[in-house]
């Protein structure tokens, strides 16, 4: 009788054990690309030892989850093309790829999307798509613990004009440049975050031979710790825009200020660009400001849609048109780029109102930037000019400020890197270095260990691309001290002596007034020149600019050596800008240079015995022209 019941209450758990299902990583899913020429690897996690039976094409894999429930089958090597599809036990994945599959990692200028590069690109981006470029954006994570076993759900998607403005713009491009020179399909795998450090993206093992990122790390590790840093630095800032919204004047006034019945008469007229109007003797200014201007819509355009480009602004901004509003921007980088839908502008008088929200202290309209309407039959309407100004509140600055924790170092790699492991890959593209600046001594160190540790972790010694940092700030021919010159030297210096390590050059690829500069294109061209010689070993190909190898001293002058001159050294413009030479007291002066044999012959008629030379060695040098006659910039470089 016991026996019965022990056979019954067996049965029973039996069947009310329902078979787990077999789960799959985020990575794995319609539309993918695997890469091709090499066994794959295909991976999940179910049931202790449940069967798991996978189908491609005619041939069918069995396996059996190990005793945590991971599993995994290695497809053999595929040939690039498709569209495939797979079954594993009951899930499908449909529109599958083969083909050259490229990790994109750094800070912004990685993630900067392809939606912000549009007024330089838009109509080429809208007339383009591909099926054969394959993208993934991995959603920002980070975990100070240990290494994850999946990112954080995301989706394939091809390139078509509705997917792409989402796209990294850089890594667009390189697609783009890769696929049209080599016809094979290219996948994209995003994982990016403004403001990233190296450190953020190196292993705990990696980051050893660096004590004080390891002691930020280890404070990390406490959960407890994080959520209340995090709870109280968003506080201050919650507070802060209560108080500013209950005290703006703009909003609680009878008529908002954004509205056209609204009467400005006794406003302040300024020029928009003047930003005089954000400055107290230099002391900061936060609160809440207000800008109107009336513009004058001839008939017949009042029924079109319209793009409203309000150029940069510092801090934040809320924009309206007639009372409606049409956009807000939180942060500073972004352009303002606002669609206007057809019926909000009128025949006659309009008026635009933006709110703006000064955090950091010297708000104002960044110059240099587009302020216009423009419509849909190219009909432009400048914004520039006076416009009337009120401050709707004043505010204290926001206090505390809280932590960026997605910077702390190893976060990233736990929760963006590490769990891309199985995932086969032809190389790595990695912009990154703005938040480094800081301290470029350190950052060969730690992007030596950051490499080895990638290479490590998937077991070869892929081809890493670098993008040096690009021009930025008040145009200098020359700075002593440029922590962002200091900086590109190091990565200069890293694509010379790692092996299997490209650097795209970016010195005329910047913005005086934004350190996310819209010319993706060339960066993205430059990248896929590297690609095509370290990955497919492409030759002859003239893969990159002129590279400062040696110099020898001949009088009063330094006669320098570069190799990568492709057909011949050149320069862009009349005269050759940015050297400078010194002597061996190592004060720099003014050099004058010029091209002689595919040398470049430098002096200055003070300096009897020349020591050193430097190019281009300021934040943002100021026409910086040395190229070869292939079109790609020489690299700034010292040569003490």
């Amino acid at each position: 009788m016991t026996k019965f019941i022990y056979y019954i209450l067996f049965t029973f758990c039996f069947i009310q054990s329902p078979k787990a299902e077999v789960k799959l990583p985020s990575l794995i899913g319609d539309n993918m690309l695997l890469q091709r020429d090499t066994p794959v690897k295909l991976w999940g996690w179910a049931a202790s030892s449940e069967p798991v039976k996978l189908i491609f094409g005619k041939r069918t894999y069995n396996t059996v989850a190990d005793s945590a429930g991971n599993w995994e089958i290695r497809l053999p090597a595929q040939k690039a093309g498709g569209p495939h599809h797979l079954v594993v036990n009951n899930i499908e994945i449909k529109n599958i790829l083969f083909g050259d599959l490229w990790l994109c990692s750094g800070q912004s200028n990685m993630e900067t999307p392809v939606s912000r590069v549009m007024t330089l690109f838009g109509e080429e981006i809208r007339q383009y798509a591909n099926p054969n470029i394959r993208y993934v954006k991995i959603p920002l994570s980070y975990n100070f613990h240990a290494p994850q076993p999946d990112v954080t759900p995301c989706k394939w998607v091809d390139v078509t004009p509705e997917t792409a403005p989402d796209f990294s713009a850089v890594a667009y491009f390189f697609a783009k440049e890769m696929y049209e020179k080599t016809g094979v399909p290219v996948g994209l795998i995003n994982s990016s975050v403004g403001g990233s450090p190296a450190e953020a993206w190196i292993s705990e093992e990696a980051l050893q031979p660096f004590p004080a990122l390891l002691s930020e790390k280890r404070i990390c590790e406490s959960d407890e710790f994080v959520e209340n840093m995090r709870r109280l630095g968003a506080l201050p800032g919650q507070r802060w825009t209560a108080v500013l919204n209950e005290q703006d004047k703009g909003l609680t006034e009878a008529v908002h200020w954004s509205s056209m019945a609204y009467d400005d008469s006794s406003w302040k007229s300024i020029d928009l660009l003047d930003n005089t109007w954000g400055r107290n003797e230099n002391r900061p200014v936060n609160g809440v400001f207000w800008f109107r201007k009336e513009i004058d819509i001839p008939a017949g355009q009042e029924n079109q849609a319209a793009m409203l480009y309000m150029g940069r602004i510092i801090d934040s901004d809320s924009v309206f048109v007639n009372g409606k509003f049409a956009g807000a921007t939180a942060y500073q980088y972004p352009p303002r780029n606002y669609k206007l839908s057809p019926g909000i502008l009128k025949a006659g008088k309009n008026v635009i109102a933006v709110r703006l929200v000064s955090q950091s202290g010297f708000p104002g309209f960044v110059t240099d930037k587009p302020y216009k309407m423009v419509f849909e039959n190219r009909k432009e309407i400048t914004l520039e000019g006076n416009w009337k100004y009120n401050s709707g509140a004043v505010m204290p600055a926001v206090a505390g400020g809280g932590i960026s924790f997605q910077n702390k170092p190893a976060g990233l790699y736990n929760a963006m890197i590490a769990p891309l492991q199985n995932c086969e890959i032809k190389g790595v593209l990695w912009y990154q270095g703005e938040a480094n600046t800081g301290k470029p001594d350190e950052y060969y160190g730690l992007m030596s260990a950051l490499i080895g540790d990638w290479r490590g972790l998937w077991k070869k010694e892929l081809p890493f691309l670098l993008v040096q940092l690009a021009n930025y700030m008040k145009p200098s021919p020359f700075q002593p001290n440029s922590q962002w010159a200091a900086l590109r030297d190091v990565q200069l210096e890293l694509s010379q002596k790692i092996p299997n390590t490209g650097l795209a050059v970016a010195i005329d690829a910047g913005e005086w007034n934004d350190i996310h500069p819209l010319n993706k294109k060339d960066v993205g061209k430059r990248l896929s020149l590297w690609a095509r010689k370290l990955a497919y070993g492409e030759n002859p190909l003239v893969y990159s600019g002129p590279v400062y190898e040696s110099m020898e001293i001949e009088g009063n002058q330094i006669i320098l050596t570069f190799k990568h001159t492709g057909s011949g050294l050149m320069m862009k413009g009349n005269t050759l800008n940015t050297f400078v030479i010194a002597g061996k007291d190592k004060k720099f002066l003014p050099a004058k240079a010029e091209i002689k044999n595919n040398k470049v012959i430098v002096w200055n008629d003070a300096i009897l015995q020349p020591f050193a030379v430097r190019y281009a060695w300021a934040d943002n040098p100021e026409n910086a022209n040395l190229y070869n006659r292939e079109g790609l910039p020489a690299s700034p470089f010292k040569t003490d």
